[in-house]
C-alpha cells in the first residue's frame, strides 16, 4: 500500500546571532554614567544621549541623569559625562570655560579617528571623512580639524567633493557604517582620486564588523530578521540593511518587543533576531520570549566571533571612585 504525504512541516524556529547587543566602547559609556552617579551623586548631567539607546537613556534618567543636547544647558560647576560619540575640542573648551567638572566617556575606538584626524591636518591633508552628516560621532570627528575635513555622506556625495591636491587626500570613516557602502565609497573616491590614501588602522569598529558579519551568516536562512535597536542607531540601521542585502526576505528595527507586528510572522518558519552595539541584553530577552509565544522556542545561536575586549573607564572618573568600586 502506498502512502501519499502531504508537504513537508517546517518547525518555527529562532537563529540568534552572536555577537549581538553592548560593545566595549557602550559598556564603558554606561558604566561610567552608573559610577558618576553612585560616586558624585545626582544629578549628573550627560551631553546628548550617552549610547543611542531610549531604554538606555530612561533608564539612566531615572537615576538621576540629566540629559542635555548642549553643554550651555549644564550649571556651571556641575559635572557633566561627554558620550560614547565623541565631542569637538570647541565643546571641551566651553565645558573649561564654564567650570564643568567633565568624565570623557568617548569610545576609545572615535578617539582613535579623532587622533588620526588630528595627525594627517597637522600634515596638511585634505580628509575626506565617510560618515552620515550631523552624526554626533561626524560633528565631533569634524571638530578636530574642520578646515581640513569634508564630510563625505556615501556614494551619492562624491561627486561634489573637491580637493586642493588630489595627490595627498586621505579617507577616514563614521566607526559604525555599513563596511560593504563605505567600502563602495571609498572606490567612487578613488575612480576621482587614484592616489587616495588609506587610514592606518581599520576605523569602522571591530563590534560593528563582527554584528554585520554575524547578520551575513544566518540572513540567508531567514525569512524575517528582527534587529533590536532605535531608529537613531547608526549600526542598528546598518544591520536591517546589512541582512536585506545578505538575503532575508524581509527585515525590521524595533525598540521593543512591543513594536513587533504580528502579520510579520505570516509564512515564516525562520526568524534571525540580533541586535545593535547599544542594545542591552534584556531587550532581546524580550523578544525571544514574545516570539517563544507565538511558536518560535527553538533558538539556536549563530556564532561568527567571540569577543572579550573591555575598556577601562575614563580616568577622571577613576580618579575619584572608591577603590574598591574602581574596574
Amino acid at each position: 500500500m502506498s502512502v501519499t504525504s502531504g508537504p513537508p512541516t517546517t518547525t518555527p524556529r529562532v537563529l540568534l546571532a552572536k555577537p549581538r547587543g553592548y560593545c566595549a566602547g557602550v559598556d564603558r559609556a554606561v558604566v561610567a554614567v552608573e559610577k558618576a552617579l553612585e560616586t558624585y551623586g545626582p544629578p549628573v548631567y550627560v551631553r546628548k544621549e550617552i549610547v543611542h539607546n531610549r531604554h538606555v537613556v530612561n533608564t539612566l534618567a531615572a537615576r538621576g541623569a540629566v540629559f542635555v543636547e548642549d553643554t550651555a544647558q549644564v550649571p556651571e560647576g556641575a559635572t557633566v559625562v561627554f558620550s560614547a560619540h565623541g565631542v569637538s575640542p570647541a565643546v571641551h573648551a566651553e565645558a573649561a570655560q564654564r567650570e564643568l567638572k567633565t568624565i570623557d566617556a568617548t569610545c576609545p575606538l572615535v578617539t582613535k579617528v579623532h587622533q588620526e584626524a588630528k595627525r594627517f591636518a597637522r600634515e596638511d591633508y585634505d580628509i575626506l571623512l565617510i560618515g552620515h552628516e550631523g552624526h554626533e560621532e561626524v560633528e565631533g570627528t569634524s571638530g578636530e580639524a574642520p578646515e581640513h575635513i569634508q564630510v563625505v555622506d556615501g556614494p551619492a556625495a562624491v561627486s561634489s567633493v573637491e580637493v586642493r591636491d588630489p595627490e595627498k587626500v586621505i579617507w577616514l570613516s563614521q566607526t559604525t557604517l555599513s563596511v560593504d557602502e563605505t567600502m563602495q565609497t571609498v572606490s567612487a573616491l578613488r575612480e576621482r582620486f587614484p592616489a587616495l590614501s588609506d587610514p592606518p588602522s581599520d576605523d569602522i569598529c571591530y563590534a560593528t564588523q563582527n554584528r554585520q558579519v554575524a547578520v551575513k551568516a544566518m540572513a540567508p536562512q531567514c525569512e524575517l530578521v528582527i534587529v533590536v535597536g532605535s531608529q537613531n542607531s547608526s549600526n542598528s540601521v546598518r544591520l536591517v540593511e546589512v541582512a536585506l542585502q545578505a538575503g532575508a526576505k524581509d527585515s525590521h528595527l524595533v525598540d521593543h518587543a512591543g513594536e513587533i507586528d504580528e502579520s510579520w510572522l505570516d509564512g515564516v518558519s525562520t526568524v534571525g533576531v540580533t541586535s545593535g552595539a547599544s542594545v542591552p541584553e534584556i531587550l532581546v530577552g524580550e523578544v525571544l520570549h514574545w516570539l517563544a509565544d507565538r511558536g518560535f522556542g527553538e533558538v539556536e545561536e549563530i556564532t561568527t566571533a567571540n569577543e572579550k575586549l573591555t575598556f577601562s573607564l575614563p580616568r577622571e572618573l577613576k580618579r575619584d571612585m572608591r577603590p574598591d568600586a574602581v574596574r
